[in-house]
């Protein structure tokens, strides 16, 4: 630090400034001009009193007001640090980084883009419009149904045409599912950590949610083989792959004994796979273990982008697809003809794939960027997923973290959104993806890397 503290000691006897102010200044601007970077180690109290010719109580005084500036931290047993200086992410529209809203990333591919547009002017270009605008029945045309099982014939390789259904979207499906599987007061059992959707749709409906707890291998099997003994559910809800928040994947082990406690007690099982194709290799779904109880969904929103409301569901067979038709019938009449004929041409020409091949390789860089500045703390996240979920240290609760990041124009995701146990761990869930640039994701990441080593104050930001 000597080569820091020779300028400031010259500044210093120039200035008739009051000594404590221009210690302050003097450390703003060397953080502005790089001469101090996040984590600097400054000397201690007396250290730098006797570099500077200073009394002691005036350098106190200078790192007094350093802190109140939000540009050092001091903490008992480690010393006085600079503050992570990351800015606020400015954003489109003037916001912050919003990390809160599980989006795909959007890859900046020119040609990919270009694609994706000429693709979308054939959809007009060659359909007859009217045809388009018109109600038509529900579960989509034959050719959409066969494009979706082209789509999920990589998870699914047998699946008939009549249990196909096109849908206006996965949450569609769950609502219907929900309503159609369990009665209110009904019981469905779902994971401890779960999509905060299915907690929506239960409170909705009156649909109790019977937590299982988690281990490293997914939801526990004597929890849910407990359950059905005695609760009697009506149906098991999973997310099973790049779980949202956890980012785990239920291992092939649990999930064939998941499903043989399903087979044994008779339990539908809906399998929301809505991150499936993300991986290029996962374990075997749990349609293909129980096909004659499983709903498996899958969709567009986290492969290509959520305005693309489409959603494809593989029934357990002709009679339960028509019912379940009927059910989103009345909720939903059907899925857009114009968003079903362009997911279509875009399965049909391999237009979606090389979408979701630039998805993966994008959320590959983020979660690089995400192991260089959070690996050390624990997060949890495969390559190919888009959310991180982030384990917190005793020196933040989740509600503190969160709260304080929002002041810094970053949302993130405490854990209890996504609790159904009424027992949330310590942590938050990070999302990678949506308009953020690569540089806006990297600042923001830094910036959280900067509050978990050097946590200011974290009970000030809750009132």
């Amino acid at each position: 630090m000597i080569k820091i503290t020779q300028p400031w000691q010259k500044r210093l006897e120039a200035s008739d400034k009051p000594a404590y102010l221009l210690l302050a200044d003097l450390i703003a601007e060397d953080i502005r001009t790089g001469r101090l970077t996040a984590r600097d180690k400054l000397p201690t109290l007396r250290d730098l009193a006797a570099e500077l010719r200073l009394n002691y109580t005036t350098v106190a005084r200078g790192y007094a007001e350093a802190r109140k500036r939000g540009l050092i931290d001091s903490r008992a047993g480690t010393g006085t640090f600079i503050r992570g200086t990351s800015p606020a992410v400015p954003l489109r529209g003037g916001g912050g980084a919003e990390m809160t809203m599980n989006l795909p990333p959007e890859p900046q591919d020119a040609g990919l883009l270009d694609r994706m547009k000429e693709s979308a002017a054939r959809v007009m270009a060659d359909t007859d419009v009217y045809d388009l605008l018109r109600y038509q029945d529900f579960g989509g045309t034959v050719r959409d149904r066969e494009a979706g099982m082209q789509w999920i014939r990589p998870r699914i390789p047998d699946c008939r045409l009549d249990q196909m259904l096109v849908c206006p979207g996965i949450h569609s499906v769950l609502a219907a599912l929900f309503s159609q599987l369990a009665r209110p007061g009904e019981l469905i059992c779902v994971e401890a950590l779960t999509y905060p959707g299915v907690k929506a749709i239960a409170t909705q409906l009156g649909v109790q949610l019977h937590a299982l707890p988690l281990d490293e291998e997914g939801p526990m099997g004597e929890s849910f083989e407990h359950a059905c003994k005695t609760l009697k559910p009506k149906a098991l809800y999973v997310n099973p792959t790049i779980n949202n928040p956890t980012t785990a994947t239920i291992s092939r082990a649990r999930r064939e004994a998941l499903a043989d406690i399903a087979l044994r007690y008779a339990i539908p099982i809906i399998e929301d796979d809505a991150y499936g194709l993300l991986p290029r290799q996962m374990p075997p779904t749990l349609a293909s273990m129980a096909p004659d109880l499983t709903y498996y969904i899958t969709g567009f929103s986290k492969t290509l982008g959520a305005g693309l409301r489409n959603a494809y569901v593989r029934s357990p067979s002709a009679r339960q697809s028509q019912r379940l038709a009927g059910a989103l019938r009345a909720t939903t009449v059907m899925a857009s003809p114009i968003t079903n004929a362009l997911s279509t041409l875009w399965v049909e020409d391999g237009t979606a794939d090389a979408m979701l091949q630039a998805i993966r390789t994008e959320s590959n860089v983020r979660q690089a960027m995400a192991q260089k500045h959070l690996g050390a703390y624990g997060m949890a996240a495969p390559s190919e997923s888009f959310h991180l979920w982030l384990p917190l240290s005793s020196a933040w609760s989740m509600v503190e973290f969160a709260s304080y990041l929002r002041t810094q124009n970053v949302g993130v995701v405490a854990s209890a959104a996504f609790s159904t146990d009424g027992n949330p761990p310590e942590a938050v869930r990070i999302c990678l993806g949506g308009p953020m640039s690569r540089d806006d994701c990297d600042q923001a990441l830094r910036l959280i890397a900067d509050t978990l080593a050097h946590p200011l104050h974290p009970h000030a930001t809750v009132m």
